[in-house]
């Protein structure tokens, strides 16, 4: 992001606004694997060009770092029961194509919520994994703020849980000022401001727009605003020397 905006020569901007959801296209591409809906190599990569498809991970992976993987990223309370399934259906015969990983999961998973597919959690499990999404996030957030000018904002939206987690724990964190030890004789005018500050609260979709556009059920927008540094000397008398 750093350097894209240094080669146009921008050193600062008004906003960022960060959309983590999967494209629609992506979803909607058989190829790229993405979903248990359609019929299609088990690859799952953003970027086709590098990096593990989900068919060979799933191929290599223990059983125990599948079933971490799918309870860890996709919340999965069956997760023991999924990765015992993949491993045994895997010994018969790879695991090469979105139906054949929809059908391991769906015979493990015994309920599940209504209107839900079984395989549903597993596959965006596999996904955020793969792609390294929360590690991702993780770097991109301080580098989105370091690049806004004073009184900029920096607004993400986040489709799952994980996502949202830490999105708003960074903006918590950014928005606490500096914590000093207790009884330290400093006054509060003298104490350096928190370099952002949240603005409002989470915002989710509403019933209108879920009916519009039903991708965006599980939307939630937060937004900060980078604070103004204070000028050298503002709000300090003299002290005692």
């Amino acid at each position: 992001m750093t350097e894209a905006l240094s080669a146009r020569g921008i050193e600062q901007v008004a906003g960022v606004l960060l959309d983590l959801g999967v494209s629609s296209p992506q979803l909607d591409e058989a190829g790229r694997g993405f979903s248990f809906m359609r019929d299609g190599p088990l690859d799952m990569r953003m970027d086709t060009t590098s990096g593990e498809t989900a068919a060979a991970w799933l191929a290599r992976a223990e059983e125990s770092e599948i079933r971490e993987v799918i309870r860890d990223y996709g919340e999965e309370r069956f997760a023991k029961q999924i990765a015992a399934a993949i491993v045994d259906a895997r010994g018969r015969e790879p695991l090469l194509t979105t139906p054949q990983l929809a059908e391991v999961v769906a015979r493990a998973v015994r309920t599940r919520e209504p209107g839900q597919h079984p395989a549903t959690r597993t596959f965006q499990a596999l996904r955020i994994h793969l792609n390294q999404e929360l590690e991702e996030l993780e770097v991109t957030l301080p580098q989105a703020a370091a690049l806004l000018e004073p009184g900029g904002r920096l607004a993400v939206i986040s489709f799952h849980s994980l996502e949202d987690r830490v999105v708003k724990t960074f903006i918590r964190e950014q928005s606490t000022a500096d914590k000093l030890p207790r009884g330290l004789p400093v006054r509060a005018a003298d104490i350096p401001p928190a370099p952002m500050r949240a603005i409002g609260k989470a915002i989710k979709p509403s019933d209108a727009e879920v009916a519009r556009n039903p991708r965006s059920r599980s939307a939630v927008l937060r937004v900060a605003e980078k604070n103004s540094p204070s000028p050298v000397g503002e709000g300090r008398g003299e002290g005692p020397r």
